[in-house]
């Protein structure tokens, strides 16, 4: 009997050990890129940080940028994304549901590089800048630039080329004499010797690089979700921070990094860690206003920049003190 019982109290406790998983709830994460810039989302799914609060994650890459994340997220297909915030505040103009809910890169990242011979902006003019597409993170920060140069964008001629190492390519070659890069290209530009005209955060403009994105009526129908969401992506941030070594490890498998490629990768951790990531990630309301200031709808004039954020889940957390505690440690 005593043999039974304890048997009994064995699959007693494996039974209610299981329960969590079974309890999970799924949650779909579309991500516009692959890029390091998602470090801390990928922290946070390997490590179990979304599980830890209930949740079980499906973080899916969504080719098309941050329009196409934008559309899914509409579309219902996925109940968060990241997307550029111009993507998300022309959706919410345009009748979109959408709202950002945090930060992951509130400030640019983007890098304007060059040949050798352009030595400043002056020698830019009418030549070839490459961007990734026309209406992408890296046309608007073109823009942005070239507004602060005194310039319009027919002062030069944009080119859509694609992907990051698709403009390296064509820098190489000759294809183009300017370029619009991000991590980690912008390590590869300056490796091969291209020279750095400009770089938008010693512009010091605020801007809506990447944001955490989800709906209005998401928020309304699912908000401890949604809540449980930003406190795993919240813990992904300060274990990034915290476990150099073994994040890097996480970021090298999900990017495909070569052992080649790995300094670029430390020196693109050590950037996101030191300048880009916050501890609570505010959207930034400065980069909603650089943002209203480029969209081409006649709404963007009038629009009150609050009225694109809901920052009532991360002042929850923060007044929680959870975060607090994660650094702590």
């Amino acid at each position: 009997m005593k043999r039974a019982s304890a048997i009994a109290a064995i699959l007693a406790a494996v039974v209610l050990s299981a329960v969590p998983s079974w309890s999970q709830e799924k949650i779909r994460l579309g991500l516009s890129s692959v890029s390091a810039i998602h470090s801390a989302v990928w922290v946070a799914e390997q490590k179990g940080l979304f599980r830890k609060h209930g949740l079980d994650p499906e973080i899916i890459v969504i080719g098309g940028a941050a329009p196409m994340a934008v559309s899914a997220l509409l579309a219902g297909d996925i109940q968060f994304a990241t997307a550029a915030g111009d993507a998300v505040i022309n959706s919410n103009l345009r009748g979109g549901d959408t709202v950002m809910v945090a930060g992951v890169i509130n400030s640019g990242l983007q890098r304007l590089v060059a040949r050798p011979e352009i030595r400043s902006q002056a020698d830019i003019k009418g030549k070839k800048i490459g961007v990734t597409r026309i209406g992408a993170v890296s046309h608007a920060a073109l823009l942005i630039i070239l507004r602060r140069w005194g310039m319009t964008e027919n002062d030069v001629q944009v080119i859509q080329v694609g992907s990051s190492p698709n403009m390296l390519t064509s820098l190489d070659k000759g294809g183009i004499s300017g370029a619009v890069l991000t991590l980690p290209s912008i390590f590869v530009a300056e490796d091969r010797g291209y020279r750095t005209l400009a770089d938008l955060a010693d512009l010091n403009i605020s801007y809506l690089h990447a944001m955490m994105v989800t709906t209005r009526s998401y928020l309304r129908a699912q908000r401890d979700r949604a809540r449980r969401f930003l406190l795993g992506y919240l813990e992904g941030i300060a274990y990034f921070k915290q476990h150099r070594d073994e994040s890097l490890e996480i970021v090298k498998k999900k990017l495909r990094i070569t052992e080649a490629q790995q300094g670029n990768l430390e020196r693109a951790y050590d950037l996101l860690t030191a300048k880009y990531y916050e501890t609570i990630p505010y959207p930034s309301m400065k980069g909603v206003e650089t943002v209203l200031g480029f969209v081409e709808n006649p709404k963007a004039r009038s629009a009150d920049p609050k009225s694109f954020v809901d920052e009532s889940l991360l002042k929850d957390i923060e007044a929680s003190g959870l975060v607090k505690t994660l650094y702590e440690k």
